[in-house]
């Protein structure tokens, strides 16, 4: 029952974690109302040890506690539930007493170096994809565990949590593992969406040590009593699953109003693809990396990693962070398509150096380097406009899905020079919005499972009805990204 103050209007806590920084947010949700307001945001600061890269889980459970906290002061000390999002794939690891070993390992950790062979020896990434319908990327939760077979720390573990999913466990003392989350493990087959028993016996990872499944809506227990006491809420306070990948939760959110259409999640990563009824597992599908994960009410979010403005991000961070606006105001001056790289390269995806090594690509493909900031930032924003085009059309054409319009959610909404160049390079409309879709999903979830919301048509109904949008028209003719395209296919 909702204890908002006002009739069929809810107030749920979305706490959305992402590789830089952490928010809890509060949204207010009715059949015409959906507004959110930032309640705290916290910084997240991986720290490199002797072992390797790890996050700072507990600071980042502190950061969720103290988000509660003003969460209830901004709902008069009351809200009707909580619900958790963050990146995939990472995990920790608990004992047989319930308590966590050692800070969870850092996708982008060099652990996972090589591991992908090695699994391949066993079960050949045909045969891997056909199973699980994951595209391949170096730090899959699969190549993880196998990393770390023979580890003091997984020779110990009970217990194995997915980042969401462990922060829920600390709040409310229930364990469980969310779909969507759990379907970027490679170890879910997304035809029953279930566990792949025959892929993890043939790898022999112990699926025993993941928590039963959860599907977002499901109730995750409710705020323990320490809790409670901690944040000054008024109980009880019930914790919800949503789509626990963020991106899950943002695609929850894309405002479209039919079926033909593509998104892209931006942000660290843009996630270019499809929603569809069903995996597509051919041997082209994967041959094109494409991957198949879950999504809200049974659908497959069939999409592409593309590195994102993680590139721009290490860039701005060379350069001792200078104004994005102006950057962006003397990129846009730039000649269009001078160079590009290929946004999907997965040696972009360690950090440092990032401006040399970008130069360094443009020069060994033998196209002009570029040198200043804005000559990289628009190398940067023209390159993933690029990889946004082969993804959208790469989807369509394996998919057998033609689509009308082009749904951009995500921080990338902010940057309308990008949208831009993505509308012109795909020569599709494109509707910028909302930028904080992975919150807003979160929240939505949560205000369905306690009735306040219809079906997924309704859900993105209100969202169209109450959010902003912007709307790009594509310019010129994309014969231009052709040749670009075509160029970087022969660098």
């Amino acid at each position: 029952m909702s204890t908002a103050k006002h009739p069929g209007v809810g107030s749920y806590a979305a706490v959305d974690l992402g590789a830089s920084s952490g928010r809890v947010m509060v949204g207010r949700v009715g059949a015409d109302t959906l507004e959110l307001t930032e309640a705290h945001r916290f910084p997240n600061r991986p720290v490199r040890l002797p072992e390797g890269l790890r996050w700072d889980v507990l600071a980042l459970y502190a950061g969720v506690l103290e988000g509660l906290r003003a969460a209830g002061a901004h709902c008069g000390g009351r809200l009707d539930s909580v619900g958790i999002d963050s990146w995939a794939v990472d995990y920790g690891l608990l004992d047989a007493d319930g308590a966590l070993l050692g800070n969870p390992v850092h996708y982008r950790d060099a652990r996972t170096d090589g591991v992908a062979e090695k699994v391949w020896a066993t079960l050949p990434a045909d045969e891997l994809y056909a199973a699980t319908g994951l595209q391949y990327a170096p730090f899959n939760t699969l190549y993880q565990l196998t990393a770390a077979r023979g580890s003091a720390q997984l020779e110990h573990a009970r217990r194995l949590l997915l980042i969401p999913d462990l922060l829920a466990y600390w709040l409310t003392g229930e364990q469980g593992t969310e779909l969507t989350n759990a379907s970027t493990t490679q170890l879910i087959d997304p035809r029953t969406g279930d566990w792949s028993q025959g892929t993890a016996d043939r790898l022999g990872i112990d699926l025993g040590l993941f928590a039963p499944l959860r599907r977002p809506g499901d109730p995750a227990g409710a705020l323990r009593p320490e809790v409670l006491e901690e944040t000054g809420l008024g109980g009880p306070v019930p914790v919800t699953a949503v789509g626990s990948h963020d991106t899950a939760s943002a695609v929850a959110a894309v405002p479209a109003t039919g079926e033909r259409f593509a998104y892209i999640c931006t942000g660290t990563w843009s996630l270019a693809g499809l929603e569809l009824d069903a995996p597509v597992l051919t041997e082209e599908s994967r041959a094109a990396n494409f991957t198949n994960e879950l999504g809200l009410d049974g659908t497959v979010r069939y999409l592409r990693n593309i590195m994102g403005l993680w590139l721009l991000q290490e860039c701005l961070r060379a350069w001792g962070d200078p104004g994005l606006g102006g950057l962006l105001r003397e990129a846009a001056d730039v000649p269009a398509l001078r160079s590009v790289v290929d946004a999907g390269d997965a040696a972009f995806l360690a950090p440092g150096r990032m401006p040399e090594r970008i130069a360094q690509a443009c020069r060994v493909s033998g196209q002009p380097v570029p040198d200043t900031p804005a000559e990289i930032t628009r190398c940067i924003l023209d390159s993933l406009a690029l990889a946004h085009r082969r993804a959208v059309e790469d989807a369509q054409r394996l998919a057998g899905h033609p689509v009308d319009v082009v749904h951009v959610v995500g921080g990338g909404t902010r940057n309308a020079l990008l949208c831009q160049l993505t509308a012109d390079a795909c020569g599709l409309p494109v509707v910028a919005g909302p930028t904080e879709a992975a919150a807003l999903g979160n929240v939505l979830v949560q205000a369905r499972a306690h009735g306040l919301v219809g079906d997924r048509a309704d859900l993105r109904g209100l969202l169209a009805r109450t959010q902003p949008l912007t709307r790009y028209e594509p310019r010129g003719d994309t014969a231009r990204w052709s040749a670009a395209q075509a160029r970087l296919a022969r660098a």
